[in-house]
């Protein structure tokens, strides 16, 4: 393994774990969560599964998460997509293999909307997208993770992001003042007082209206899996009714009944039932046609 830093743009460092088979078949870039790194234990089980059947596989630690550099400027948000493209752009460049994206949770709405973005251009850098439980509306993504049964999941956000208040305030008190911590009981109240004035998004409504990739998936022209649990407690079933699903050929939907956030295990060996999913979909080249209706692998 090696660490690789890039620079998207002046000011701006950050950190990829790297590590490439002899004889590589293909590039996999994997985007981790919310205050997740390359450390995050889904990137490390997928990053293993890659390398095992032939891939290269790079850890992507957005802005200022796990070990990429701290400057002013390096702060993430749900929607940054212009770091993980000159990544994706450069290891194209260097391999001219067949690059994929996987993004999870706040990574895979980041995946989506660079996806979107690119629009037909999007197959001269990428190969597939593959983006795991992705909150595509992300205003109701926060209030679901909002509501009572959720306060676990949301204590523990709100935690870690007020501890990144509290690192960045010698830093930069301007940008991370502690004045409004005390107010920040949710990720939205973090949002508002944070990541929507830091980007000049104005508030956060403003900030998920956006950022949000469900505006952006008819524009999608690469292959594009999303993976979504049915029983996930943050992210609402009713998002993905979107018409883009039922409308664009690019896009295919993989839902099952259980899963949670992130949690695709299966009942027999590999365990790791998303991981054996996103190989088999590269090995075919990002062939829709792998997973249709009644595939055991749609079973786990």
């Amino acid at each position: 393994m090696r660490d690789v830093i890039y620079e998207p743009e002046p000011g701006v460092q950050v950190l990829v774990r790297t590590q490439i088979p002899e004889r590589p078949k293909g590039e996999l870039i994997l985007a981790h969560g919310l205050e997740g790194s390359s450390e995050s234990g889904y990137m490390l089980s997928m990053a293993a599964a890659a390398l095992q059947a032939g891939y290269a596989a790079h850890r992507y630690n957005m802005r200022g998460c796990g070990d990429s550099p701290w400057t002013r400027q390096a702060n993430y948000h749900s929607g940054q997509t212009t770091d993980l493209l000159a990544i994706a752009s450069e290891r194209k460049r260097a391999s001219g293999l067949p690059v994929y994206v996987v993004g999870f949770s706040l990574g895979g709405n980041m995946v989506l909307k660079l996806a979107g973005e690119l629009g037909d251009q999007g197959g001269d850098v990428l190969a597939g997208v593959c983006s795991v439980s992705p909150p595509i509306d992300l205003a109701k993504s926060v209030a679901e993770t909002a509501r009572p049964h959720n306060f676990l999941y949301q204590n523990r956000f709100v935690g870690r992001l007020k501890d990144r208040v509290r690192r960045r305030h010698p830093m930069a008190p301007d940008l991370f003042p502690l004045e409004h911590l005390p107010k920040v009981k949710s990720i939205y109240d973090f949002d508002d007082y944070y990541t929507a004035r830091i980007f000049g998004f104005g508030r956060a409504d403003n900030y998920y209206a956006t950022q949000s990739s469900n505006q952006f998936l008819h524009r999608i022209r690469v292959p594009t899996l999303v993976v979504h649990a049915n029983d996930d407690p943050l992210i609402p079933k009713s998002i993905y009714g979107h018409a883009a699903f039922r409308e664009n050929p690019a896009l295919q939907l993989i839902e099952t009944e259980h899963g949670g956030h992130l949690g695709f295990l299966a009942r027999e060996r590999p365990r790791f039932w998303l991981d054996g999913l996103m190989v088999q979909w590269m090995n075919q080249g990002a062939d829709k046609t792998l997973f249709s209706s009644g595939s055991p692998i749609l079973n786990p």
